[in-house]
């Protein structure tokens, strides 16, 4: 799959933007609404003018109409054809080329398997697929032509959070099995912390800052990106004992945690608060990163609730959707567990002497 390269792109939104994608790569474009990120999609896949050059691979896509760039798209809405059922429309772009009945047959198949979609291959949109089903269609639909690169517009936004949190998952997996240069566009920091190889935020039609995810949390560039990202907790580290391969002990200032760990040194910690877990009882399961803590304070910020905790001698801020919240009972001066998952730690290591920071 391509190596996406973006040089001087203008247009009334897009102010200059130089931007890469590395071959294989998901490529986040993080910003509000009305940043420019769909904007920046729709030059990609060719369907808006711009100056500048879009290249794929090193080679200039800028005089290809969209039907020749070989790129998939899925739009926001999914766009199905009422009128087919679901293998229909996972054909429809075979079919418009021109490709032969026996290897349309065979591709959709393939498809159909990979996204379970055997018990629906009949259905209509419209009757009998739930939104989830309708968006792995749209997905398989996509990527039927064996798409050079994939552009994906805020695919999971009309879905409830448990719907959208499998098809994550789910769609993960498949850019990784197809290995397809994909570009995914939203404006949520969670679905960016876990869609992301990189992250690019995006902000007036400029890009702000490029780079992995921890290195935009811990090292924000500018003001625009910080509040974007909002403030992560960030600890730093009194005592590292590294216990078995890939895993350390850190302390803190009153409590301990096991963190994910290359065996390097390791200065700070940092987790966002949406990532943390809080109930009222001890969570079940393993005694991994289950801290008791004491409930200082609870700011309701509409739908959000932010909850101030104590663990040990540290502040920690823990963010929680107000259904999940007020399920727990929990109130200011109460006893409470929060959880830490690992795979949400993100490490700083010092910078060696001689090294670039």
């Amino acid at each position: 799959m391509p190596h996406v390269e973006l040089r001087g792109i203008r247009n009334y939104i897009c102010r200059g933007i130089d931007l890469t994608a590395e071959d294989g790569e998901m490529l986040v474009l993080l910003g509000r609404t009305g940043a420019g990120k769909t904007s920046l999609l729709n030059v990609m896949a060719g369907l808006m003018p711009y100056e500048g050059s879009v290249l794929f691979d090193g080679m200039k896509m800028d005089n290809f109409p969209p039907q020749q760039r070989e790129v998939g798209y899925l739009f926001q809405d999914f766009c199905l054809f009422p009128h087919m059922n679901v293998r229909e429309n996972i054909a429809f772009g075979l079919r418009a080329r021109g490709i032969n009945d026996a290897f349309v047959n065979t591709r959709v198949d393939e498809l159909i398997n990979l996204f379970n979609l055997g018990g629906l291959a009949t259905r209509y949109p419209n009757k009998g697929l739930s939104g989830g089903e309708k968006q792995r269609v749209a997905l398989a639909r996509a990527l039927a032509p064996k798409p050079k690169v994939l552009l994906l517009d805020e695919p999971f936004n009309s879905l409830d959070l448990s719907t959208a949190k499998h098809l994550r998952v789910e769609l993960k997996r498949i850019q990784r099995t197809f290995r397809v240069t994909t570009i995914y566009v939203t404006h949520n920091q969670r679905e960016a912390s876990e869609m992301g190889d990189s992250i690019a935020v995006m902000h007036q039609g400029r890009i702000e800052q490029k780079g992995m995810f921890s290195d935009i949390f811990f090292d924000p560039l500018n003001r625009t990106v910080s509040d974007l990202f909002g403030s992560p907790n960030i600890l730093s580290c009194r005592e590292v004992s590294h216990l078995t391969s890939g895993i350390a002990r850190v302390k803190f200032n009153g409590f301990s945690l096991l963190v994910p760990c290359n065996g390097n040194h390791i200065e700070k910690v940092a987790i966002s608060p949406w990532n943390i877990h809080i109930s009222a009882t001890r969570p079940p399961g393993p005694e991994i990163n289950r801290i008791r803590v004491k409930i200082t304070e609870v700011i309701e910020k509409g739908p959000v609730i932010e909850i101030k905790v104590r663990a040990g001698n540290e502040t920690i801020y823990v963010e929680s959707v107000e259904d999940q919240w007020n399920e727990t009972g929990l109130k200011p001066g109460d006893d409470a567990f929060v959880i830490f998952p690992l795979r949400w730690l993100e490490l700083k290591e010092p910078v060696i002497a001689g090294e670039n920071p």
